[in-house]
C-alpha cells in the first residue's frame, strides 16, 4: 500500500516510525516531514494546508491511505477536502473536529451529556469575562476558545495574572481570532493523565495511558510548553481510575458525539485530571498527543496500518489490539528560549552516538547533508525498558549524548512513576 502521513513534527515522525514496520506498506510519503522522518520516509514540499496541492500529489501517485496528524488542518477540513476527492483518510471530519478547534463547544458538550469537567464559563466580551474573573478566586484557568499550538492555556496564580491572560489573549490577541472567545474554569488539583484512543463512531479502542510534562522547567515551573517529555505505562494511577476514566468520560464523549451528528473517526485524545472526586476531563484533541505518540506507538504491538484501515471502513470494531508490557520514557531536547523566540539553524551533533533510544525528530531540518534545529522542540528521545527506571536510565543516558547549541531539558520526567 502507498500511504501519505500529513504533518511534520515528532508526532509525525512516530507515526511514520510505526507505519513503517508494517509489512504492507510499499511507498510511504510525507507532507512536508523533516530532517528524521526523510529516513523513513519520502518527504514532499506541501505544507499542512495546502489541501488542493495534497489532494492532487495523492491522487497522482495513487495513495490509498492519507494520515493527518496535526490539529490546525483537521479543523480547517482537510479530511472532507480529501473525502470529496474520494480519496481514502484517517482522521474526523471538520464537524468532529470541533471538539477540540474549540473550547466552548467542548465544555457545552460535557455540560449537555453529563461528562465530568470543571466548573466553566465562556464569554465573547472582555468585559463581562474580566467583570466575572474579578469574582473568583485564584488559582483559575484562562482558555482561549481556539487552537494556539498548545499555548492557549493559562494557569493563572494570582488574579492579576490571570487579568493579564485575558487582556492578552481577548484584546492584544495573542492567538489571533482564537481568543474571540475564552473559558474561564475552576483550577483542578490531582494527577494529570493522558487517555489516546482509536474511535470509529462509537466504537473506542483505548489506547495505553500516558502523562506528559507541560511547564518548560523542573518541578513545573515556568511557562506551559507543547509537551517536554511523557511516560507510560502510569504504575502510581489505579487500574480502576483508568478503567473510570474511559467508561465515564472518553466512552461517552464518543457517543455524544453520534448523537449531534458528528460521528468521530480517528483518534480521540483525552486530557484528564484525576481529582479527589475522580477522574474530570480538561480537554479534549481530535488527534494523536505530542509527545504522547513517542512513548504510546513504541508500546504498540498490532500493526498501525490495520488499526487505521479498520476505523476508515468501519470495522475497528473487529479489531483486537495488542500492547507490550515495557515501560517508555520521552525525554524532549529543545531550543535555548522556547516556549519564547529561539534559533533556528544549528548543528545537531551526537545523533550517531545514541545507543537505546529512538529519536523522534520534531524540530529539525536538513541543510547541507546535515540535520540542523528547526524548532522550539528539537528532539524527543525515547527508550523502552523493563520498567519507569530502565527506560527513563536509557533515555537520559542518549538524551546526554545529543549536542546542539542552548540544548535544554527537563531533569524530573517520570520521576514521579518511580514508586
Amino acid at each position: 500500500m502507498r500511504v501519505l502521513v500529513v504533518g511534520g513534527g515528532g508526532r509525525e515522525h512516530a507515526i511514520c516510525w510505526a507505519l513503517k514496520k508494517s509489512p504492507k506498506i510499499q511507498e510511504l510519503y510525507c507532507a512536508p516531514g523533516n530532517g528524521g522522518i526523510a529516513g523513513l520516509a519520502e518527504c514532499v514540499p506541501y505544507q499542512v494546508n495546502q489541501f488542493e496541492e495534497i489532494a492532487q500529489f495523492a491522487i497522482d501517485h495513487t495513495i490509498d491511505l492519507v494520515v493527518i496528524g496535526p490539529d490546525d488542518p483537521l479543523s480547517e477540513g482537510i479530511v472532507d477536502h480529501l473525502e470529496a476527492k474520494g480519496i481514502p483518510v484517517f482522521g474526523p471530519r471538520q464537524n468532529a473536529a470541533i471538539l477540540e478547534s474549540s473550547k466552548v463547544f467542548s465544555k457545552e458538550l460535557f455540560k449537555k451529556y453529563n461528562i465530568p469537567t470543571a466548573a466553566y464559563e465562556s464569554f465573547d466580551s472582555y468585559e463581562a469575562a474580566i467583570a466575572y474573573l474579578r469574582q473568583e478566586q485564584a488559582p483559575i484557568v484562562i482558555k482561549a476558545d481556539g487552537l494556539a499550538a498548545g499555548k492557549g492555556v493559562v494557569v493563572a496564580q494570582s488574579l492579576e495574572e490571570a487579568e493579564k491572560a485575558l487582556h492578552d489573549i481577548m484584546v492584544v490577541k495573542v492567538f489571533g481570532d482564537s481568543g474571540n472567545q475564552v473559558v474561564i474554569e475552576e483550577f483542578l488539583t490531582g494527577q494529570e493523565m493522558s487517555i489516546l484512543s482509536f474511535v470509529d463512531g462509537e466504537t473506542v479502542k483505548p489506547m495505553v495511558p500516558a502523562q506528559d510534562h507541560k511547564a518548560v522547567f523542573d518541578n513545573d515551573k515556568g511557562p506551559n510548553t507543547g509537551g517536554m517529555g511523557t511516560y507510560t505505562p502510569l504504575p502510581h494511577i489505579p487500574q480502576s481510575v483508568i478503567e473510570e476514566s474511559i467508561e465515564t468520560i472518553i466512552k461517552p464523549t464518543a457517543k455524544a458525539m453520534v448523537a449531534e451528528g458528528r460521528p468521530f473517526r480517528g483518534v480521540l485524545f483525552a486530557g484528564l485530571m484525576i481529582t479527589p472526586n475522580g477522574p474530570k476531563t480538561i480537554e479534549f484533541n481530535a488527534r494523536f498527543g505530542d509527545p504522547e505518540t513517542q512513548v504510546v506507538l513504541p508500546r504498540l504491538k498490532t500493526d498501525l496500518l490495520d488499526i487505521f484501515l479498520a476505523a476508515v471502513n468501519g470495522r475497528l470494531d473487529q479489531m483486537e489490539i495488542e500492547w507490550s508490557e515495557e515501560a517508555a520514557v520521552c525525554v524532549i531536547l529543545a531550543s535555548e528560549g522556547y516556549p519564547g523566540s529561539y534559533p533556528k539553524g544549528l548543528p545537531i551533533e551526537g545523533l550517531d552516538t545514541v545507543q537505546e533510544s529512538i529519536v523522534f525528530h520534531a524540530g529539525t531540518a536538513l541543510k547541507d547533508g546535515a540535520i540542523v534545529t528547526n524548532g522550539g522542540r528539537v528532539l524527543g528521545v525515547t527508550a523502552l525498558g523493563k520498567d519507569i527506571a530502565d527506560a527513563r536510565a536509557k533515555a537520559y543516558a542518549d538524551a546526554d549524548r545529543i549536542r546542539f547549541q542552548g540544548k535544554h531539558y527537563r531533569t524530573d520526567i517520570a520521576k514521579r512513576a518511580l514508586v
